[in-house]
């Protein structure tokens, strides 16, 4: 436990810097760091022969319409060159953008700072020279936001929350036994029969969630971001630097992909974070408390649950053992929900043969399953989860994967936050 403590964190930084390297831009024209030189986007990009010149400064000339300034403000200067004050601050950049609230139909648009006259800040450059770094921060805001959220509720936890989660448990272990769905038990026992099975089992369960999860961000970010990026700066010649809107030339499985994954990662949480602080659930394997000897002790301890990853010879994860972590929100299982959506990544992976039933799609839908099978049985296996939780799990994702266009909403939230900082996104 102790090597653990200190191994476990290791691996997530360690996984964190080899994306922000491996996704770093290679491009000959991209800022140094070290270099307030600001380049001129445009000018050595060239188009692809179905967009004639007149075409891309007349979309030019409407983007520069639309973008940045609000109703009340006029562009101070209409030439191209760029001017730095002594901090780095672009005088020609409009102060302030349009942004767009949308929710069920009701749209508003207001005004908020345009980062991008930060472009040039020592920080900035190094975004745009290791661009990973912002989805290093996104990762760690949705994590320690849902930890610190789980860690309240575990900290301000009562003895009745302890009792109606238990409640809850047998409740669902009720529901699974009208569906004829009640497997736990007898799953349980197949892969205690074999203790070097239960033994990888539990290791599954323990160490492989968050690695997991951040090797599939680098690896999304890589084919989704960072190779159409340098594809397009090939194609336009090593002196190209693409401006922020190089997205609108990427392929379909491009940046948009991957945003709106990390988008229903964090929806994902919020939606979990919101059940078990209304409905806390106990996992199966502390309904068989030999302390407990409440309403109901026959029954909870009649299932024979056995712990057998915190047990004395079980393989725990120091992010899952600490006095912070809340024990009782076992519904939903975001161990599958996380699991699902990689799994319907790969699987809705665009391929060069179109057709929804083709061989080639029905491969990949399959191997895309491995992972969520993997995991199911894991959870289910170990006691951790009912199948109802990875059920539920499923089910978050889902919503999370439709709906997570609300999160857009908070993105003045982070205009202001990064004016605050002095930091434009690249």
């Amino acid at each position: 436990m102790a090597i653990g403590a200190v191994l476990e964190p290791l691996v997530v930084v360690s996984l964190l810097a080899f994306g922000t390297i491996v996704n770093r831009n290679k491009s000959n024209s991209s800022w140094s760091p070290f270099s307030a030189k600001r380049p001129e986007p445009w000018r050595h990009i060239k188009y692809s022969s179905d967009s004639d010149e007149e075409d891309v400064e007349a979309s030019r000339r409407r983007e520069d319409e639309i973008t940045l300034l609000p109703p009340t403000l006029s562009r101070s200067s209409s030439s191209s060159d760029t001017t730095l004050a002594e901090d780095g601050f672009d005088k020609t950049t409009p102060p302030w953008r349009p942004r767009k609230l949308r929710f069920m139909g009701w749209e508003k648009e207001v005004t908020t700072p345009n980062t991008e006259v930060f472009r040039t800040r020592f920080l900035s450059r190094v975004l745009q020279r290791f661009p990973f770094l912002v989805e290093v921060w996104y990762w760690a805001l949705i994590y320690w936001v849902y930890q610190l959220g789980r860690a309240f509720t575990a900290v301000t936890l009562q003895e009745s929350t302890v009792h109606t989660a238990r409640e809850h448990a047998l409740q669902v272990i009720h529901v699974e036994q009208r569906l004829g769905i009640f497997i736990e038990p007898a799953v349980q026992r197949w892969f205690l029969q074999s203790p070097t099975l239960m033994r990888w089992t539990n290791r599954v369960y323990s160490f492989i969630h968050i690695p997991g999860t951040i090797l599939f961000l680098i690896v999304l970010y890589h084919f989704t971001t960072a190779r159409p990026r340098r594809t397009l700066q090939k194609e336009q010649g090593d002196r190209a630097q693409l401006g922020d809107n190089w997205r609108e030339l990427a392929p379909q499985f491009g940046p948009a992909v991957y945003e709106r994954r990390r988008r229903t990662m964090a929806m994902c949480n919020l939606l979990a974070f919101i059940v078990f602080t209304f409905w806390p659930c106990m996992p199966p394997r502390l309904l068989s408390d030999p302390t407990y000897t409440g309403e109901y002790a026959k029954e909870a301890k009649s299932f024979g649950f056995v712990d057998t990853v915190h047990g004395a010879d079980g393989d725990s994860s120091v992010w899952t053992t600490n006095r912070f972590c809340n024990q009782y929100a076992a519904m939903p299982s975001l161990h599958f929900g996380y699991s699902f959506l990689i799994g319907l990544t790969i699987a809705t992976v665009p391929l060069r043969k179109r057709g929804r039933f083709g061989w080639r799609r029905l491969a990949i839908v399959g191997i895309g399953m491995i992972y969520p099978a993997v995991i199911l049985a894991a959870i289910v296996a170990t006691a951790n989860h009912f199948v109802l939780d990875a059920v539920a799990g499923a089910c978050a994702c889902l919503l999370a994967w439709h709906f997570n266009g609300f999160l857009l909403n908070l993105l003045p939230l982070e205009d202001y936050f990064l004016a605050l900082v002095r930091i434009h996104k690249p």
